[in-house]
């Protein structure tokens, strides 16, 4: 897993890494500025385009001026420094590469405070005034300087970080913030890239790597990590020959009401298709004929009006309860028969999340290990209202401490919060995925890893992972703008075995 640090912990990678490599700062700046330029060059071929590089005079100011006389010496023709010089102060590294640009005859003018910006005429702008040393929100000259940027319309690609952006903490709803189309960062995505929040400000983002100390990286032991394929290949577990279905568990899935079938077959495929040996969806009387019809390799436990199921407990490894439920005391009544005879871990989405969160004291009986999958408003209606996503950050790590649970805590970047008070957030999954449904079939994916005794944290981390990957298998190559959730649960085997390849 790839830790993701906080702001203070990058500086402290940063110095490590100058000290025991070792290398002066200065060549530090160089290396992580040489990596943004072979990037930029990439995917900026022309030469004539006229780009502006707007500069700071701290580390992300000599950052961009480094960048300007790189660029130079590609043979970009229509070059220009800005200096916002709104403050006497500046640091060594900035002064070594303002010395270099000067010597390059770059054309530099220089922003005084209070003055009015000149005109630019560029095609991209290059934001290098503060990075991520931020800690409160831009006033003053750099805000009017910030917002003048946004009034050009220009295409912006930031160093590091955008201009007033928070790379962690909770961002300010009213923040000024440079808008920048392409963020190229040093070393690993910022957390808060990973959060909504960021989606006014960032539309996409690239890392670089500058060859920070890896081990050291490690040794910060941040809370946060981002989960890659490499991660996922370690995780996941081939099928052996003399295997038979009951090596692989046999799973429940209670869901559906007779106008929201769609839940329940989709749940029930999901865990299906996911792997596991046997899938039970417990369903109301009048979906019989569908579920046999959708998918008639599941079996049934019918449900009939308000009566409480027949279920034999003994014979299932896990069980997920939740999508298309609905919300009545018949439904309660069954949620708490299953936490009270089920005392394995167990799956709750959907309106068995909203009943949990009508009636906290079923928390106490909530199995050690359970993992809960709730997006962002049924997260507030279990955990009290939230004003942002970091705040729901801290609030699911407390959560999942408290009670023992895992919570997934679905959104781009989903989010899977462990009782160690650890997140890990995932990185697959893309826009043609919202779609009534895929929460669904997520359910089911977790419900039949658990079932095939993957830990609950393995679980919900392959979980998300695969969910994500099948989505993006199915919509990035084919370029499809929506992918339905019935046709990922089928996509899932393929995926798995691709990653097993």
């Amino acid at each position: 897993m790839l830790p993701l640090l906080i702001a203070q912990q990058i500086r402290e990678a940063d110095a490590h890494t100058i000290a025991n490599e070792p290398i002066s700062s200065v060549d530090l700046m160089e290396r992580a500025s040489k990596a943004f330029v072979g990037w930029f060059i990439n995917h900026f071929p022309d030469k004539k385009t006229a780009i502006t590089v707007y500069c700071g005079t701290g580390n992300n100011g000599g950052d961009g001026l480094a960048i300007a006389h790189m660029l130079h010496d590609h043979k970009y023709l229509n070059l220009g420094v800005k200096l916002a010089r709104f403050s006497e102060k500046s640091t060594g590294d900035f002064n070594v590469n303002l010395q270099r640009l000067n010597e390059k005859g770059i054309n530099l003018i220089e922003l005084k405070p209070g003055t009015d910006f000149p005109a630019d005429n560029s095609q991209i702008i290059i934001d290098a005034l503060l990075g991520s040393g931020l800690n409160k929100l831009l006033s003053g000259d750099y805000k009017k300087l910030a917002e003048y940027i946004n009034s050009l319309h220009k295409t912006v690609v930031a160093v590091d970080v955008p201009t007033g952006f928070f790379t962690d903490g909770e961002i300010g709803i009213n923040a000024t913030v440079i808008k920048a189309d392409l963020v190229i960062t040093f070393q690993q995505p910022r957390i808060n890239f990973l959060l909504p929040e960021s989606a006014p400000h960032i539309n996409c983002w690239e890392v670089v790597n500058i060859g920070l100390d890896e081990p050291f990286i490690q040794s910060l032991k941040s809370p946060y990590l981002f989960v890659e394929e490499k991660d996922i290949k370690k995780i996941l577990k081939p099928r052996h020959r003399f295997s038979n279905k009951g090596t692989y568990g046999h799973a429940l899935i209670i869901a559906g009401q007779a106008k929201t079938m769609g839940a329940a077959l989709l749940s029930s495929a999901g865990c299906a298709y996911a792997g596991a040996g046997l899938t039970t969806a417990c369903v109301p009387e009048s979906g019989l004929t569908a579920l046999n019809t959708y998918l008639p390799e599941l079996m049934a436990v019918v449900r009939k009006d308000d009566e409480l199921p027949d279920i034999e407990w003994k014979q299932y490894t896990t069980i997920g309860i939740g999508p298309g439920l609905g919300k009545n005391e018949t439904t309660l009544a069954l949620l708490n028969d299953v936490l009270d005879n089920f005392k394995k871990p167990v799956v709750i989405d959907a309106d068995a999340l909203n009943l949990l969160g009508e009636n906290p004291e079923l928390f106490k009986k909530l199995p050690a290990g359970s993992v809960l999958t709730p997006h962002m408003k049924e997260f507030d209606r279990l955990f009290g209202k939230h004003d942002n996503w970091w705040q729901r950050l801290q609030s699911s790590r407390a959560a999942a401490k408290k009670h023992n649970i895992y919570i997934v805590l679905k959104n781009d970047y989903t989010i899977v919060a462990t009782p160690d008070e650890k997140v890990y957030f995932n990185s697959t999954s893309n826009a043609a995925m919202a779609t009534g449904g895929m929460g669904d079939v997520l359910t089911g994916i977790i419900t039949s890893l658990l079932t095939q005794k993957y830990t609950p944290q393995e679980a919900c981390i392959l979980g998300v992972y695969i969910h994500g990957k099948a989505g993006d298998e199915l919509a990035l190559p084919n370029r499809m703008n929506v992918v339905l959730p019935g046709r990922l649960a089928q996509q899932l085997p393929i995926t798995m075995a691709k990653l097993m390849a």
